[in-house]
């Protein structure tokens, strides 16, 4: 659901209100399969809140403030992920994060759920990313491409080589 058309005349408050009532926990879930992190996942996002309410007043298109916010998310946690990598870079203790709860978890056995999560944390950024918003998010290719900022074409190559690579992953006789 995007803001409505009307969103320009909106405050910053009720636009974010508004935003945060009825996309947070999508933004969220997303945030903690790119990330494997729940808390790290809501820093992300509520991070992205706040940069949107402090730009609110020179947004050009209010309107498209969820993709803002979706594209803020997904930014957020790529920086994430390379301070992730710099701190194991320097220190010996890190030890392993938890998986990150999802919709399907209810449906599907723990040890499947895990299976998963690994093989797509296993697959190069650009791809897992990919998957996880056609899949997860359930996004339209254009969507994906604005939130990551590549071409309808490049969402489509990613989102293929992933698939293969986790179908390679995930049934080794095939």
């Amino acid at each position: 659901m995007a803001v409505p058309a009307r969103a320009e005349r909106w405050t910053a408050d009720e636009a974010l209100t508004r935003l945060f009532a009825s996309h947070y926990r999508q933004l969220v879930r997303l945030a903690a399969l790119l990330l494997g992190d729940p808390g790290l996942a809501e820093e992300v996002v509520q991070d992205a809140y706040i940069r949107l309410h402090e730009r609110w007043r020179t947004l050009r298109e209010p309107d498209r403030a969820l993709g803002y916010l979706r594209t803020s998310v997904i930014n957020g946690a790529r920086s994430a992920l390379r301070r992730r990598v710099v701190a194991r870079r320097y220190t010996d203790s890190l030890t392993a994060l938890p998986d990150a709860p999802s919709a399907e978890s209810q449906t599907i056995t723990a040890f499947d759920h895990a299976v998963v999560i690994n093989a797509l944390r296993g697959l190069p950024t650009r791809q897992r990313e990919a998957l996880v918003l056609r899949y997860y998010a359930d996004l339209s290719e254009a969507d994906i491409a604005e939130a990551m900022g590549i071409s309808r074409g490049a969402v489509k190559s990613h989102a293929a080589r992933g698939l293969a690579a986790l179908r390679q992953i995930l049934e080794p006789g095939s």
